[in-house]
């Protein structure tokens, strides 16, 4: 059975359907823990800005997933030990605003402990960040993923505890309510088709395009490069993609590829960055060779931080296709209706909007 549920309040009341699920969420404001101006933290007067909306789901497989078929008994969020075991450092704004929607919601609803852990873009300290706090009790996992595989060994030894996981923001190669509940996220494929579209718009249809990528194996960065890749040679002729080349989502890195592109084919007119901290970092580069980011050389990203968002309003920066990090409310509403008995989809996509010069000033205020 197919059911499509609306659903339009922060923790309001109600119903996943087994198949379909439209759900929303917005962050707490309040003062940023982690010292940087690129961070969570947002005015009130945003909050109604900064909501997660998720899609309805037209098209689904199976049942969804409960807690029989997970094999989990019920639990009650407010007596419950959480664990959030974070991918990347918090100095990116798209990981602090995720970690501080994550604590701001625990503390919202109440759980009785979170525990949280960064894996420093590392693997195996993610796997072994899990796996103590597995130790240290905690009996139930929000995890954003390192990776799209490799998790296996804390994956294992989750199950094996009875802990259920729920992933966000990177989807995994796992069996769905097996080794994780569900992935909640956006459609990564989409947002590069979408970035595709934005850069032909900034660039009159013609230009000769870098792309800066993110991080190898994880599906964020593959689908949102096939997404532009796929709509450029569908719909068009005249972008020219003439390099790509891997700067790991990291603002330091895709100023120094940046740098390198330009001096190796000057004829690049724009970029293409995976992520708005590699963009940051092209407009960088663009500036120290003496040309004008945003005019000379366009640039397209995908994230929706402030200081990208504030570069299009300035007139740096051209188009920004959002990916909103702020998952505490939708993680912990989707384990609560999980404890609660409802069967749970597969994937729970979210919407994101698009940033470019005719909402950039107005925008700044909800980017995070």
């Amino acid at each position: 059975m197919n059911t499509n549920i609306r659903k339009r309040a922060v923790m309001g009341a109600a119903t996943f359907a087994t198949l379909a699920v439209l759900l929303t969420g917005c962050t707490n404001s309040g003062d940023d823990a982690a010292g940087s101006d690129d961070t969570a933290s947002s005015s009130s007067s945003a909050d109604e800005d900064s909501e997660q909306v998720v899609k309805d789901a037209t098209e689904a497989s199976g049942d969804g997933c409960t807690i029989d078929k997970y094999g989990v008994d019920k639990l009650d969020l407010k007596d419950a030990v959480v664990g959030f075991s974070q991918s990347e450092p918090d100095a990116a704004a798209f990981r602090a605003a995720e970690t501080k929607s994550i604590q701001d919601e625990a503390k919202k609803v109440g759980v009785k402990k979170l525990i949280v852990t960064n894996a420093n873009a590392e693997l195996p300290k993610q796997i072994s960040d899990i796996q103590d706090m597995l130790t240290q009790g905690v009996q139930v996992l929000i995890v954003a993923p390192v990776n799209s595989d490799g998790l296996d060994p804390a994956l294992n030894a989750a199950r094996d505890a009875g802990v259920p996981v729920l992933t966000i923001d990177r989807k995994l190669t796992n069996e769905s309510c097996k080794d994780y509940v569900s992935f909640l996220g956006s459609d990564f494929y989409e947002q590069g088709k979408r970035a595709a579209d934005a850069m032909n718009k900034a660039t009159d249809g013609k230009a000769n395009v870098a792309i800066l990528l993110g991080a190898s194996g994880n599906n964020v960065t593959d689908q949102r490069n096939a997404g532009f890749v796929d709509q450029v040679k569908a719909k068009y002729p005249d972008l020219k993609i003439v390099a790509q080349q891997t700067a790991n989502f990291a603002r330091d890195e895709g100023q120094s590829v940046t740098e390198q592109l330009l001096q190796s084919n000057p004829d690049i007119n724009a970029i293409y960055a995976h992520n708005d901290e590699m963009g940051l970092g092209a407009e960088t580069a663009i500036q120290s060779a003496g040309l004008k980011p945003g005019e000379d050389v366009k640039i397209v990203s995908i994230d929706g931080t402030k200081n990208a968002v504030q570069a299009i309003a300035d007139g740096k920066y051209n188009a920004v296709i959002e990916s909103n990090p702020r998952f505490g409310p939708l993680a912990f509403e989707t384990l609560d209706k999980f404890y609660g008995g409802d069967a749970i989809p597969e994937d729970v996509i979210i919407e994101d909007r698009e940033y470019d010069s005719s909402n950039a000033a107005d925008g700044v205020a909800g980017a995070f």
